[in-house]
């Protein structure tokens, strides 16, 4: 099976001034052959074109998307320039013994003094809830009652400033 070496270099953004190159597309198509045969020159084979995206910078703490537009080359390595196989080697390590169980503590008996000695505990993932109370609690005083809101009247002279309030 042949390994590959890839090179990727962004690509041309302008077009190259060229005798009978007069638009837009041919200058730019020229800058691409240019590019394209400047790689295979070096024994580069051109696989594809890409535009991918790339999160940079934008202002002192910004993010921006920006997509750039990029190449992407390929060549076969030759025998010599194959890297090395690595070979794997085990490592036996021995396995760690689990430390003995720790007995479970008991609850304390002054924290359930109204429980029977055999009742069963409840277990850590239960929610807690509060128990119900026997009757609601009656007060032996009434409420003193709320003075009334009433709107101040307004004065009856001009209004000079917050002195006057």
């Amino acid at each position: 099976m042949p390994a590959y070496e890839y090179s990727v270099i962004p690509a041309p953004n302008r077009g190259e001034k060229a005798r009978g190159a007069k638009t837009g597309a041919d200058r730019f198509a020229l800058a691409l052959t240019a590019t394209l045969n400047d790689m295979a020159a070096d024994g580069w084979e051109y696989v594809r074109a890409e535009t991918l995206p790339s999160e940079e910078r934008a202002g002192l703490t910004g993010r921006a998307t920006v997509y750039h537009n990029v190449l992407v080359f390929r060549r076969s390595l030759s025998a010599e320039e194959l890297p090395a196989q690595p070979t794997y080697t085990a490592r036996v390590e021995p396995i760690p013994q689990p430390a003995p169980a720790q007995p479970e503590p008991q609850p304390l008996a002054e924290d359930h003094e109204d429980l029977p000695a055999d009742a069963p505990t409840r277990p850590f993932s239960e929610p807690m809830r509060s128990k119900p109370l026997a009757a609601p609690v009656e007060t032996s005083r009434p409420r003193p009652a709320e003075p009334r809101l009433t709107a101040q009247p307004a004065p009856a002279g001009p209004r000079l400033g917050p002195a006057n309030r």
